[in-house]
């Protein structure tokens, strides 16, 4: 589990690729600092597992299904990558749920800036508008981000100056792909709602929530 919270930017210093896999190895120091044999590092958002490591980078393997599903397999020697550790029991809860399972890919289709903001507005595939409302929570390449506006093909996000320093969104531009995994909640409540309304058999339903203060 993680926070999506980015812990520093990491330098890819080779990528192995085979037939439908890969293997990548990434420069790096502070996710370095505790990290043992078969520990998860989020990279862009995708949680990997430390198959080996240095005393400044660390290398895992991309099962055939994750470079499908994920940007990674356009990684090459010298991209940036956002890092994080999977969250201790004991740190601070500083971003929301963040599984490291990525829902699917978006393309960034405009940036622009306001003041000390940038505005980055990206597409999503359409079976993930649903998770999608202003003020939610999002992840993007691994930072956890708030929705501040959805649109009929995405949502817009707003990056505040530290978030443009800390981690790799602010050095995307228009026509780039980033990794999106949806709020993990939202999908909780849509497995409750859909098993429920198959089932027919009492539960979680619209009326117990506007009921008990959850919906108006």
């Amino acid at each position: 589990m993680f926070t999506g919270i980015i812990e520093e930017i990491g330098t890819v210093s080779a990528v192995r690729p085979a037939t439908n896999s890969l293997q990548l190895s990434i420069r790096c120091s502070k996710v370095l600092s505790d990290v043992k044999k078969g520990d998860s590092i989020a990279v862009n958002g995708v949680c990997l597992t430390v198959s080996h490591f240095s005393s400044n980078q660390f290398t895992a393997d991309v099962m055939p299904e994750t470079v499908k599903a994920t940007t990674l397999q356009a990684l090459r020697a010298g991209s940036p990558v956002n890092l994080e550790r999977a969250m201790a029991a004991d740190g601070r809860f500083g971003g929301h749920l963040v599984s490291g399972h990525v829902d699917g890919t978006g393309e960034i289709i405009s940036i622009r800036q306001k003041e000390n903001a940038v505005y980055v507005e990206i597409n999503v595939d359409a079976n993930l508008l649903k998770y999608f409302i202003p003020k939610g929570s999002v992840t993007v390449d691994g930072t956890s981000l708030t929705v501040f506006g959805v649109t009929d093909k995405g949502f817009i996000i707003s990056l505040i100056p530290v978030t443009q320093d800390d981690s790799i969104i602010s050095r995307k531009r228009t026509g780039d792909r980033v990794n999106v995994e949806c709020d993990m909640l939202a999908k909780y409540i849509e497995r409750l709602m859909t098993t429920n309304k198959e089932n027919s058999a009492g539960g979680l339903t619209m009326d117990t929530l506007i009921t008990s203060g959850f919906l108006g």
